[in-house]
């Protein structure tokens, strides 16, 4: 090993990378470890553009990487949040039924949160949905009051701010371009020079399957884009949601619905939808990368997906084209919201693992390959669960790289 080369190398600075730098940090004091973050600042993408919820756990397959994470990564953040002074309220949330049909999935989504250690939640009948949320209405709910909200930007900030502290490095503006092996070392070449490591992690989201395979790394799937456009409530109508109001989820799809977020830097957010992006890092239907929409179209899984979920596909898409079909939407669970009522606000893209046989991952995908350790899918819950997420990464290295 050349004396500059560092111990570890973790390529990607959004909340799950730096926290996975921080659990190595603060096991392993005097590690020479880097973070190369392609952007200008950290928490850039996925994290910077979430809704700031503190997820519950509610979803999630008992015994799935993601309600594993989820409930002890929720844990872990409210204590990280309290131990340095980082506002992060809980405010619980409701669950909303609004047909017959969704009463069976209702059901189901209790019984996985009791399976996965959630206290305290209620069923609740129409009247009871309206002790805690005036406005919303639905033939029967959930209040799971371990949901909360919080700026994930300001803790991925603070997780730096600790690796720093502790002897790391983190580089920004530090795209990687090329990898190459060296004897027992991986040579990473960046804007900034050449980086010399002997383990590698890869959390880079959007763009982790190439990462992996610029590695040398077959990863088996693809990164799919779909970006989700919010609508913020105007000011004067805010009243009309006390905290988190959440639909029954579709469980085909890895997706929760359009739902009201009081944000944790103040106001009201409505949405996401969910449609494909013309650019990994698309934010708007007119960015586009024709390599990224050549390399959906030469995916047999992107044409399986089509063939699979098309129904959902176009109503997404018209939703976004359409505002007063948006509203429709969010007026199931509001009913006196109202078009006037939203105007349309940011966007964010998840970086959504897709299979060669079109099925979106459900969970999370973390692969190891020599010295090298892939997070290749990691959508929601990730911000909630990344200070448990990035223990485990650790654990992880701490085998593979540190024998």
């Amino acid at each position: 090993m050349t004396s500059n080369a560092y111990d570890v190398t973790i390529i990607g600075g959004g909340i799950v990378g730096v926290a996975t730098a921080m659990a190595l940090i603060q096991s392993h004091p005097g590690l020479k470890l880097v973070v190369l973050e392609a952007e200008d600042h950290l928490a850039a993408h996925q994290t910077g553009h979430n809704s700031g919820v503190i997820h519950s756990g509610l979803y999630y397959r008992p015994g799935s990487l993601k309600a594993r994470n989820c409930v002890e990564g929720r844990q872990a953040m409210y204590r990280f949040c309290a131990e340095q002074d980082i506002r992060a309220e809980n405010t619980g949330k409701v669950v909303v039924a609004t047909r017959p049909e969704e009463l069976p999935a209702l059901e189901e989504l209790e019984r996985r949160g009791l399976a996965n250690g959630l206290e305290g939640i209620r069923r609740l009948a129409p009247e009871q949905i309206r002790e805690h949320e005036p406005h919303a209405a639905g033939i029967a709910g959930l209040f799971v009051p371990q949901t909360g909200i919080v700026d994930y930007r300001a803790v991925t900030d603070r997780f730096g701010q600790i690796v720093q502290a502790g002897g790391g490095e983190i580089r920004t503006g530090a795209r990687v371009m090329a990898f190459h092996r060296l004897g027992n070392e991986f040579i990473l070449v960046a804007p900034c020079g050449e980086v010399a490591c002997r383990g590698l992690i890869n959390c880079a989201g959007l763009q982790s399957d190439r990462v992996a395979r610029l590695c040398g790394v077959e990863p088996g799937l693809q990164i799919m884009p779909f970006r989700g456009e919010y609508y913020e409530i105007k000011p004067d109508r805010e009243y009309l949601v006390k905290n988190l109001i959440y639909p029954v989820p579709d469980t085909r799809y890895p997706f929760l619905g359009a739902h009201f977020t009081r944000m944790a830097g103040g106001g009201v957010e409505a949405g996401p939808n969910a449609v494909i992006a013309f650019k990994r890092e698309g934010y708007a239907w007119t960015d586009l990368s024709l390599r990224d929409v050549a390399q959906y179209l030469t995916y047999s899984g992107f044409w399986r997906m089509g063939l699979r979920y098309w129904r959902m596909g176009f109503g997404e898409i018209y939703r976004s084209w359409s505002k007063r079909a948006f509203v429709a939407a969010l007026q199931r669970l509001v009913p006196e919201i109202q078009v006037a009522d939203v105007r349309r606000s940011g966007a964010g893209v998840r970086a959504q693992a897709l299979g060669p046989d079109g099925a979106l991952i459900d969970d999370f995908v973390i692969r190891e390959a020599d010295h090298m350790i892939h997070v290749l899918n990691a959508p929601s819950p990730a911000a909630t669960a990344s200070i448990s997420i990035g223990r485990q990464i650790a654990e992880m290295a701490e085998k593979s790289m540190m024998d």
